[in-house]
């Protein structure tokens, strides 16, 4: 354990809390129409109104894309917010078009869209499913193939949150819309890390606790000319999109982290790829036992701040709980269970072999990780592989 203390390198499960978004919350609690609800008619009602407008107005201006303040639609999270825009958008086309009733996924989503899809099937939707590449990138071709005149939806991610691959989003938007479909994307682990292409996109989802705001607020941004069908009903908030008493504390330390990523993303980014290209070097030198899971320089199609390893000697769970007893805090890229261990299903999309997939190991930070954490980190595992497999 380096100094005693535990090093949390998990960012792309939930960063650790900004400043800014601290500061944010404080405010609220200081501020006269603290836990009032804005909704109310009264004074302080007005004015946590107010406030929620400017956190709106703030959010639409760093997801930038052209979209407005009254497209952005307030919710518990990034896993809402993709159910809303999976359910509601394709409902909402189907309502307008009865033939499109065809929804277009890829391979490597986010279990809140994968999950989604039997639902959707039982709605009478056909739900297909477009794999990548063995680089983790979708192409516009294979997108085409699964497309045909009765799509109403296809929702691809914009970043992949095991891989860190960045996928070719407003080429797979363009090619959706000439199908006549509405094309969403999840943002969540791409918001507030690169700069987004968001003027093709119709929906994007996105959260406040992958960039260092709280958990349990994210958004769903929706053209005004897209069809949104509500799936909660009770109350006319969020424009009729979205019922329920706002979280007027979450919406405004959300915006303040949004605002902060925004003002140093050019040099955040430079600094997280710089970090990365150094562990890649380290831990993949040759007879490490350690490989990337996608080859190629840390650039413009992955995000800076997520590194993807592969072990095949040894298993996800065996690494992350040595690097935990050592003091590192990182994830598995495979999903642990009833102490059974299943590859990723991201990586078997892409067409790694199993034994290989079965050692996923993800290593996620910003520009607020040190140098001389990561420099551990690397010593830490190296040094967990060599013991367990006698790798030098």
């Amino acid at each position: 354990m380096p100094n005693g203390k535990t090093v949390y390198l998990d960012y792309a499960a939930s960063a650790p809390m900004r400043a800014s978004a601290l500061k944010a919350e404080a405010d609220y609690a200081a501020s006269e129409y603290a836990d009032a609800n804005p909704n109310s008619l009264h004074t302080r009602g007005r004015l946590s109104a107010r406030a929620l407008d400017q956190a709106r107005s703030d959010l639409a201006r760093s997801l930038g894309g052209r979209f407005r303040p009254s497209e952005v639609t307030f919710t518990s999270g990034g896993t809402e917010s993709n159910n809303l825009a999976l359910f509601g958008l394709a409902e909402g086309a189907r309502e307008r078009d009865r033939k499109r009733n065809r929804v277009v996924i890829s391979a490597i989503e986010h279990d809140s869209v994968l999950d989604v899809a039997p639902a959707l099937r039982n709605l009478g939707f056909e739900v297909a499913v477009v794999r990548p590449g063995r680089d983790g990138k979708v192409t516009p071709e294979a997108l085409k193939a699964e497309l045909g005149d009765t799509c109403a939806l296809v929702s691809v991610m914009y970043a992949n949150n095991e891989t860190g691959v960045v996928q070719p989003v407003p080429e797979l938007a363009d090619v959706a819309h000439k199908a006549g479909a509405v094309f969403h994307t999840d943002a969540v682990q791409a918001f507030g890390r690169i700069p987004l292409e968001l003027s093709w996109v119709d929906a994007v989802s996105a959260t406040a606790h992958k960039i260092g705001g709280p958990v349990g607020c994210g958004i769903l941004a929706v053209r005004g000319r897209v069809n949104l069908r509500p799936r909660q009903f009770g109350g006319g908030q969020e424009f009729n999109r979205r019922p329920g008493t706002q979280d007027v504390r979450g919406a405004l330390a959300f915006a303040a982290a949004a605002k902060e990523c925004a003002s140093g993303l050019e040099q955040a980014r430079a600094a997280c790829s710089a970090k990365a290209r150094r562990l890649y070097a380290t831990l993949c030198a040759e007879g490490t036992g350690i490989k990337p899971s996608v080859d190629g320089e840390v650039g413009d199609d992955k995000l800076p701040g997520t590194v993807s390893l592969l072990v095949p000697a040894l298993d996800s769970e065996t690494l992350v709980l040595a690097l935990d007893d050592a003091g590192f805090e990182v994830s598995a890229g495979s999903a642990c269970s009833s102490g059974s261990l299943d590859p990723s299903h991201v990586l078997s999309a892409m067409g790694i072999p199993r034994q290989e997939a079965l050692g996923s190991l993800r290593v996620s930070f910003d520009e607020r990780a040190s140098d001389a954490d990561l420099e551990a980190f690397a010593r830490a595992l190296l040094d967990v592989v060599q013991k367990r497999t006698g790798k030098q």
